[in-house]
């Protein structure tokens, strides 16, 4: 009983904290965005997704890269691991798929439709998890978190990249300011590092094992947490 409502009420603080997105209003988001995604997002993002790839094959093994998109990080990966990536985007999976077949990229095992908040995978799947950008375009976050872990054997980590936003001044009140045209967009400007220090304190054994900024202007940062 204590457990749960130290659950509920770090949902309810969590809720209360930031504009919640809806994972139909995602979705529709996503799609929209495929056919420019990567000439938008690609060079902006590039290091940041480099970096990442980099922490997960330190691990090395089956990973799971939940928010795949539309493949881009895809033929980074090493053809000594396997890969398994999902998405809440048809839209998306398509280019995925398509960039799978072009380039050859045996080292993917599937791709799948796939909620985060519910992944279709038994626990103890994978060695790493791969979150790029995700945890703030989720509807419940903490939630997806504790899919991470769920289906993360121990020993293994969750590599995340994430926008972190600021606590005070101007910063901060451009992304208050911004939030309700970003939801629209697929995504959250209000994501406090707090909400991921909460969740990893109340969830069972999790340990925080990095974070650091990461490209563009610091504003986002690569965050690693163990399954004990």
């Amino acid at each position: 009983m204590a457990q749960m409502n130290v659950a509920s009420q770090r949902r309810a603080h969590a809720a209360a904290a930031v504009v919640e997105l809806d994972t139909d209003l995602v979705a529709k988001a996503y799609g929209r965005w495929a056919p420019v995604y990567d000439l938008v997002f690609g060079p902006v993002f590039d290091r940041g997704r480099k970096a990442a790839i980099v922490a997960a094959e330190n691990i090395g093994g089956r990973i799971l890269e939940v928010g795949v998109g539309t493949g881009i990080s895809l033929p980074d990966y090493s053809k000594a691991n396997r890969i398994f990536g999902v998405d809440i985007s048809e839209g998306m999976l398509k280019k995925a798929r398509e960039r799978v077949t072009e380039l050859g990229l045996t080292q993917v095992e599937g791709l799948a439709v796939m909620d985060a908040h519910r992944l279709d995978f038994p626990d103890n799947s994978f060695d790493v998890v791969v979150a790029q950008y995700v945890i703030s375009a989720v509807h419940d976050p903490e939630a997806t978190l504790d899919e991470f872990i769920r289906v993360l054997r121990p020993g293994g980590e969750i590599i995340i990249l994430s926008r972190i936003s600021a606590e005070e001044g101007l910063r901060h009140k451009v992304e208050h300011w911004v939030a309700p045209v970003a939801q629209k967009l697929g995504w959250r400007t209000e994501f406090p590092w707090e909400r991921y220090a909460q969740w990893a304190n109340t969830a069972k054994n999790v340990e925080l094992v990095e974070k650091r900024p990461v490209p563009p202007l610091g504003h986002f940062s690569l965050i690693r947490f163990a399954k004990t």
